[in-house]
């Protein structure tokens, strides 16, 4: 294989060697065709997803990590030709305080033959923004890509050409530079791979239970959330844990770049000690997460989430009464839903009649912490009632009503009457009215509309027609 410089001579393409064969996989292309082949068997009809945007794969030696990547990459259609593949890891050697990605190689060799490298764009990267710079070391002997290779060579008849990033850095402004700068590529025609494996060297049951909690978080798809945990398992004293997840730059990049059009698809858990049960004292553990583009999440509370909220909101009215000053609710990752942006109404009711009610509309504080200030605000700030008095509390009944994520529309065809909230803004006004406020009224859903514009919004009753209008629903327990 040669390659055509600019002035017609031939040259040797730039190979990067297969540095990891015989070490985390065979070097042997028979056996490692075979050994590939029947991990993926391990996962003959499962699911495979058209609207793939992106997995997360482990990249342990294929004896203990084999079958959990396995599962992800049978997640990956076969007759979908990517235009390219983004293979996105940590650095396990080199320090880069950035991102390193390889623009001297044109090929990555495996066993089992050459997989393309894009270098044009690749040099394009280093191009559009300083965080982004080739940095050798940082390839030469790392193994978190070079084996997902052999698992994309069995999985597809054609591996599409790959972009190898290595992610290095504590600065998270410089992560969403990383992503800001391959979101553009996030798109249908790309395939995007994080690898990381996940906890390092607890003992077995730690191991379980920390992934869980990890786990949870990358399922969240909230950046935000996955980093409170693993800062939580890091304060937590497991002994031996070492790290929640070696490739957490990586994922969080990955996560920077997803938006409520996402789903993340949790497909399997194993850690060492599942595979090798001689030393259970110290595990690793391996996740594997399908990302699926436009698959929205639906917003649920289990009943265990509905009454962890009610007692957060008993709990900030009792301490306000104490004289104590209001400290909202840790994060408690075991529910990782309180911790989604939403807005919340709280509505205190004493003896069938409301004694307060207060609401905030929006989505920039975690439930848990608007649901325990909305309490306080309902018992003490409403001003159609005087506050609440200490000898009342017994007596009161908390009613809590979760908006979920705010979808605009442009139709009132989009709006059904009972179900769905309506929120109204026009320049700097804006109002709204809960789901259940239908159920007190006989309006239609075009007066329904046309009083919020008028009573709440102030726009007028046909204020609305020319107005941002979104839909919401609410969870009332």
């Amino acid at each position: 294989m040669m390659m055509n410089t600019c002035d017609g001579r031939k040259e040797a393409p730039i190979v990067r060697p297969a540095t990891q064969a015989n070490r985390f996989y065979t070097g042997n292309a028979v056996e490692l065709s075979e050994e590939v082949d029947s991990f993926l068997a391990l996962h003959n009809g499962k699911q495979a997803y058209d609207s793939l945007a992106a997995i997360i794969v482990p990249h342990a030696g294929y004896y203990f990590s084999g079958n959990v990547a396995a599962s992800a990459y049978m997640s990956i259609p076969v007759d979908k030709a990517y235009k390219r593949i983004f293979l996105l890891g940590p650095s396990h050697h080199e320090w880069l305080d950035g991102a390193s990605v390889n623009t001297e190689a044109d090929y990555y060799a495996t066993p089992l033959g050459m997989v393309k490298v894009d270098s044009e764009l690749a040099q394009k990267l280093t191009e559009e923004d300083s965080v982004f710079s080739y940095q050798p070391k940082a390839h030469d002997r790392e193994h978190c890509l070079e084996v997902q290779l052999p698992f994309l060579q069995r999985r597809l008849d054609e591996v599409p050409p790959i972009v190898p990033i290595i992610i290095s850095t504590n600065d998270f402004r410089k992560l969403k530079r990383i992503a800001e700068v391959l979101k553009p590529y996030f798109t249908d025609e790309n395939l995007f791979i994080v690898s990381s494996d996940f906890s390092h060297y607890p003992a077995y049951q730690d191991a379980c239970e920390v992934d869980a909690r990890t786990g949870k978080a990358v399922e969240s798809g909230d950046v935000e959330q996955f980093i409170a945990v693993l800062e939580e398992n890091a304060r937590s004293g497991i002994k031996n844990l070492a790290t929640s997840a070696c490739g957490e730059l990586a994922i969080a990049t990955l996560m920077l770049m997803l938006d409520s059009n996402y789903q993340v698809k949790h497909l399997l858990y194993q850690n060492s000690g599942d595979v090798d049960n001689h030393d259970s004292r110290r595990v690793v553990g391996y996740h594997a997460f399908a990302i699926i583009r436009g698959a929205e999440k639906e917003f649920a509370l289990s009943d265990e989430e509905k009454q962890v909220l009610k007692e957060i909101a008993l709990a900030s009215i009792r301490d306000s009464l104490a004289g104590k000053r209001m400290a909202l609710p840790a994060f408690n990752s075991d529910y990782p839903t309180l911790n989604s942006k939403c807005g919340a109404f709280v509505s205190l009711h004493k003896h069938g009649h409301l004694r307060g009610c207060i609401g905030h509309f929006g989505e920039d504080v975690p439930l848990h912490q608007i649901v325990a200030k909305m309490a306080r605000a309902a018992a003490f700030e409403d001003p159609r009632f005087m506050p609440v008095r200490k000898e009342e509390l017994n007596d009161l009944d908390i009613e809590i009503s979760v908006l979920t994520p705010m979808r605009r529309i442009q139709s009132l065809d989009e709006f059904e009457l009972h179900r769905h909230g309506i929120y109204i803004r026009k320049g700097y006004r804006s109002g709204t009215y809960l789901p259940q406020v239908a159920d007190e009224v006989n309006w239609t859903k075009e007066e329904f509309v046309s009083h919020c514009a008028q009573d709440k919004a102030g726009i007028g009753w046909d204020g609305w027609k020319d107005a941002e209008l979104y839909v919401y629903e609410a969870i009332v327990f």
